[in-house]
């Protein structure tokens, strides 16, 4: 049995993760996943490390997963505390003295002209509507504070790292990313048919993608 650490992007909640937290405790394991206190303007990278830190406890045989500006605190995270394996989702690569900021003027993000610009046609696109809607209701006011906050590990963490990229994300333009993580991990990502938030429009696959990336590390 392994330990899941499931951390949330900006913006969100815990719930993010709630379909594939229960097809994972329905494999047998633990799952740990918090609300980072994103609406706080005194809290930056260190303190949402320290949320995930006492959300995990004692527990070990960890397996950590970050979804978008999630992967900034996630590999803080391994710098803490026993890591197996970190894994990002359609997640942001941090570079050591670096701010989330400066991260998308330096490696050239440019945004994709869309149609439609709203929260729907951006992040949900292809979740079922029912549970976009729910989602956007749970929408939270992500501060700017840990945005603007250099990052302060001078390397990556040694843990097993892979990287899950979403084809048809429409925030992170999938050519941006393969080249972003390619320069930044020094590894080539996986893909998966989704849009930005696969945890609630493919729950089953990325739960499967989990799996098979925990099995190999063992």
């Amino acid at each position: 049995m392994a330990t899941y650490v499931l951390i949330h992007g900006a913006g969100d909640f815990a719930w993010y993760w709630h379909l594939v937290a229960a097809e994972l405790r329905g494999r047998g394991h633990d799952v740990v996943a918090m609300d980072l206190p994103i609406e706080d303007d005194a809290a930056g990278l260190t303190e949402y490390v320290d949320t995930v830190v006492d959300a995990i406890g004692e527990r070990t045989d960890l397996v950590v997963v970050a979804q978008s500006f999630g992967g900034y605190t996630a590999p803080l995270v391994c710098a803490r505390v026993p890591v197996d394996l970190l894994v990002l989702v359609a997640g942001m690569v941090a570079s050591p003295g670096e701010s989330a900021e400066e991260m998308f003027a330096n490696t050239r993000y440019k945004q994709e002209a869309q149609d439609d610009s709203s929260d729907i046609a951006i992040f949900y696109h292809d979740v079922p509507p029912d549970l976009a809607t729910e989602a956007l209701s749970k929408g939270r006011q992500q501060s700017d504070t840990p945005w603007q906050e250099p990052w302060p590990l001078a390397a990556w963490p040694d843990v097993p790292t892979r990287y899950l990229l979403c084809r048809h994300d429409r925030l992170f333009p999938a050519e941006w990313l393969r080249r972003v993580v390619r320069d930044r991990l020094r590894i080539t990502p996986d893909e998966i048919d989704s849009g930005h938030c696969p945890a609630l429009s493919r729950p089953k696959d990325l739960a499967d993608r989990l799996e098979a990336y925990r099995a190999e590390a063992v």
